[in-house]
């Protein structure tokens, strides 16, 4: 029997059923997927209905007016299906067939449910879904095949519609480069902006709505890489309009050229899914899936003794401990760090050669010594593995954390720019060595953190950053070089500004980065974003009425984003705070962490990420952010009872202070706005008073860290912390409860129809 589309896609359906479909359909967005759920919901409900043996006269409606709606929604869904194939002629002939069969399939569930008027709906005389099992399992399959069909057609104009851009953008990109006049440049360059705000909306959707998250990471990183190459090719290509003759100046309009047509190949093997020359796609090898392979290997043990041999199990340890050789042969790994993973490597070979040993025994005899003695060897073996985890990870944060800091200042770059001006060809090149020496330790960095990311998705994230490092840095060198030749070249200043821009912002994305990965280790921060997507055509919206949420457009999510890039260093700032407490479990420390961490939210909202979408998003999560300073405050009350100091009347005083900027913002998040201008007045107000609460918080935290420290010297424990972690839960999630987060998806008319058959529930 065929697979269900639905169970291929992650979409479950009963067992019960038997329902199948196309096994060729391959469902790889989100907005498909969820269209199909309230669809296999009912067909479920209808079929489940049938092994009933009482049968009441309202089942029988309910089972009517499932079949009814079912047969409807179909009906419409069709009409919208056929809509958009008249507007594409190409798929015209495939999109009408499965029109036609969902059609058919719909009006068969309707006959065999029209059961309502019947004295004995069980009569052979009228064949009915309860004397025709067969018949209605194969009318489901059918309708579910063909509506999988229409959706997976229609997904494919998504598809069409960014190949068609990316062509537009390439085309122009190749008139771009042949230009000789500033005049005739500034005309094409113009188009060119607009093709690719296209192309970065086109491919935005397309992101947002992939089911696999690996491929959601890489296409993030390639529109990254067109977003900031875009202004590059406007200074490298005007500086080289300026300096026509200068080598260096070409050298550097040349590479991002390169880097664009790379990005923008990559975009289209991610949406089409396919390789150049039918190559693989290499997965990224780390030593953190290594491990994880191989302890649920180890554990595997426990079940079966025989489910694969020794060697491989060897085989898979050399492996991990052939990429823990990256840490030990770096210059920049400190001699601590190297020490104890060698000792590590060697102590995971003797635990492994102890469990192979028991292992053999057990599998001859499986006396209960002998399995205890397996246990212990699979916990020991396993406990190893999670020190070797947890050292290369502190080896590569805590690398990566110092590199950051040291590199933080941006001296080089800085000394470039001066030199440059100056026209000093000698000092420049001085600081070009130093930069090229900064790149590599940064690439450094980046190949050791993508061995402990801990995600797929973090590991496509660290490499995007090391080929960041390795390209630009090369072509600073080159912006550098033409400035110190046309040190009054006003352009090939700017130039050498975006290009450091550029340096200055990867270094600032390497540190949430960091952030993200020790969240990961830790166990924070696992939540996945929904968005759904789908084609619509224009004219066959008109009867689809819903209230749709502001969304900011690119000019406001400009205005925010420098406002937002405050909020996400106070909030790094204030983990490095809580970090310090001993007593982790603390209240303030507690509602300190979950300020921060909704805070953090809200700065990703002003990047266009994370799981706030809309401002009404938003506006909830800074409720809830102002509901927790007041518990804060009030937890700070608490504490100023237990100490005894003189700083105590200004944890007091900082404490109202806190209480009142609290409300304020409360009283901001609620506030009825109408109008696109005041509702942007409105998000930047909220983020506005959330910056200032964070920043107040970060004086406060390390005030009673210090009462704390005095009064445990001084008068021994204070009193336990009321338990929070219940309360944390609660708040965390109110932001992003069912009816909030549906606000969130926009109407899409294929959606819609089906979406709309959820209103009888099984009976």
């Amino acid at each position: 029997m065929a697979t269900s589309p639905c169970s291929s896609s992650g979409v479950s359906s009963s067992s019960s059923s038997g329902l199948g479909a196309d096994a060729g359909l391959e469902i790889r967005t989100r907005s498909v997927e969820q269209t199909l759920v309230p669809l296999v919901s009912q067909i479920t409900t209808l079929i489940n209905h049938k092994d009933k043996p009482k049968r009441s006269d309202k089942t029988l409606q309910a089972i009517q007016r499932v079949g009814q709606a079912v047969n409807l929604a179909v009906g419409r869904f069709v009409t919208v299906g056929e809509a958009i194939a008249n507007e594409n002629h190409e798929l015209k002939e495939e999109m009408s067939v499965a029109c036609i069969e969902a059609r058919r399939a719909g009006e068969t569930i309707a006959k065999l449910t029209d059961v309502a008027s019947l004295d004995h709906p069980e009569s052979d005389s009228h064949i009915t879904i309860f004397t025709d099992k067969t018949g209605v399992v194969k009318a489901a399959r059918l309708l579910l095949s063909s509506v999988t069909k229409v959706l997976v057609l229609a997904d494919r104009i998504v598809i069409k519609q960014i190949i068609t851009s990316r062509n537009k953008v390439l085309a122009t990109m190749e008139q771009l480069e042949k230009v000789s006049s500033f005049q005739e440049f500034v005309q094409i360059f113009s188009q060119f902006g607009n093709e690719m705000v296209e192309f970065a909306h086109l491919t935005g959707d397309r992101q947002n709505d992939l089911k696999d998250e690996k491929k959601k990471a890489r296409m993030a990183a390639s529109r990254a890489v067109l977003e900031k190459c875009t202004m590059m090719l406007l200074t490298a290509s005007k500086t080289c309009l300026r300096h026509p003759d200068c080598e260096s100046a070409r050298i550097n309009k040349d590479g991002v050229f390169h880097r664009m047509r790379l990005a923008l190949e990559q975009v289209i093997e991610i949406v089409t899914d396919s390789r150049p020359n039918g190559e693989n796609e290499m997965a990224p090898i780390s030593i953190y899936s290594g491990i994880k392979e191989f302890k649920n290997k180890v554990e595997g043990l426990r079940e079966n003794l025989y489910f694969l041999s020794k060697e491989n199990l060897s085989t898979m340890l050399e492996v991990i401990l052939e990429h823990t050789e990256d840490f030990t042969d770096s210059a920049y790994t400190s001699h601590e760090h190297r020490e104890h993973i060698l000792e590590l490597s060697k102590q995971a070979k003797m635990e492994l050669e102890q469990l192979v040993s028991v292992w053999m025994q057990a599998q001859n005899q499986k006396t209960k010594d002998i399995m205890e003695d397996l246990e212990v060897a699979i916990l020991k073996t396993c406990q190893c593995m999670n020190e070797l985890k947890r050292e290369v990870h502190s080896a590569a944060t805590s690398l990566a954390a110092d590199l950051l800091k040291y590199h933080m200042d941006h001296m080089v770059l800085k000394a470039l720019k001066i030199t440059g001006v100056e026209g000093n060809l000698e000092a420049v090149a001085e600081y070009t060595c130093k930069l090229s020496e900064q790149k590599e330790q940064l690439v450094e960095m980046c190949r050791l953190l993508r061995h402990v990311s801990g995600t797929e998705p973090l590991e496509i994230t660290c490499i995007h950053a090391e080929d960041t490092f390795q390209v630009t840095g090369p072509q600073i060198i080159s912006a550098a070089e033409t400035l110190a030749l046309h040190p009054s070249s006003k352009i090939a200043k700017e130039n050498l500004d975006v290009f450091c821009e550029a340096w200055e912002s990867q270094l600032s994305d390497m540190s949430m980065l960091l952030r993200e990965i020790n969240d990961v280790f830790e166990g924070r921060r696992g939540e996945k974003r929904v968005y759904l997507s789908l084609p619509r055509p224009g004219k066959h919206n008109a009867n689809l009425k819903a209230l749709k949420p502001v969304k900011l457009d690119t000019e406001e999510q400009a205005k925010i984003a420098k406002l937002g890039l405050e909020l996400h260093l106070l909030t790094s700032d204030l983990d490095s705070e809580t970090e310090k407490w001993e007593d982790q479990e603390n209240e303030v420390v507690q509602h300190g962490q979950g300020m921060s961490s909704m805070a953090y939210s809200m700065y990703l909202f002003t990047r266009g990420e994370g799981l706030l979408k809309t401002t009404q998003d938003l506006f909830h999560q800074a409720e809830i952010f102002a509901a927790e300073g007041t518990k804060l405050a009030s937890a700070l009350h608490a504490l100023s009872d237990q100490v005894h100091d003189d700083n105590k009347p200004l944890v007091l005083l900082e404490a109202e202070k806190l209480t009142s900027m609290c409300k304020q913002l409360q009283i901001t998040a609620k506030a009825s706005v109408q109008g696109k201008s005041a509702t942007f007045s409105k998000v930047d107000a909220c983020i506005l008073k959330t910056r200032n609460v964070m920043t107040l918080l970060c004086q406060l935290l390390p005030l009673c860290y210090k009462l704390l420290r005095k009064n445990k010297a001084g008068n021994g424990c204070l009193k336990p912390a009321p338990p929070w972690r219940e309360d944390k839960i609660r708040t965390g999630t109110n932001a992003h409860t069912p009816e909030r987060r549906n606000e969130t998806f926009g109407i899409k008319s294929l959606e819609n129809h089906v979406t709309n058959m959820t209103f009888l529930e099984s009976k």
